[in-house]
C-alpha cells in the first residue's frame, strides 16, 4: 500500500511550494491528499490550482469557503469536496505524513 502524504493549507501564500510538493510526492507514487482551509481557499481561484487536480484527492473547508465570500464551482472539485474540519481530522489520522503550509 503507497504511503499517504497530507497537506493542510491555510494561508493563502506558497501555491507553488504546495504544487511542487504535491508533483514529487505524486511521482514517487505516494498518494497525497490536501485540505484547504482559512485564507487558504482562496488559492482554489488561482489558475494554478489547477495543477493539483489529479495529482491528490482535494477538499476544503466550506465554511472557509463561503466566509471570504467565494461562491460557486471550483473546477476540479465535487460538492461532496466541500467538507468540515472533520475531513482535516481525518486526514491527519490517516497520513504517514502531514505538511502544514
Amino acid at each position: 500500500m503507497a504511503q499517504k502524504l497530507g497537506i493542510l493549507v491555510s494561508s493563502d501564500k506558497h501555491l507553488d511550494y504546495v504544487v511542487n510538493l504535491t508533483h514529487a510526492a505524486h511521482a514517487k507514487g505516494k498518494n497525497v491528499e490536501i485540505f484547504f482551509t482559512g485564507k487558504g481557499v482562496r488559492l482554489t481561484q488561482s489558475s494554478g490550482f489547477q495543477k493539483l487536480v489529479g495529482k491528490a484527492k482535494i477538499s476544503l473547508c466550506d465554511n472557509s469557503f463561503r466566509a471570504l465570500g467565494l461562491e460557486g464551482d471550483v473546477p476540479g472539485l465535487e460538492f461532496k469536496d466541500f467538507a468540515t474540519q472533520a475531513k482535516n481530522a481525518e486526514i491527519i489520522k490517516t497520513s504517514d505524513r502531514y505538511v502544514v503550509f
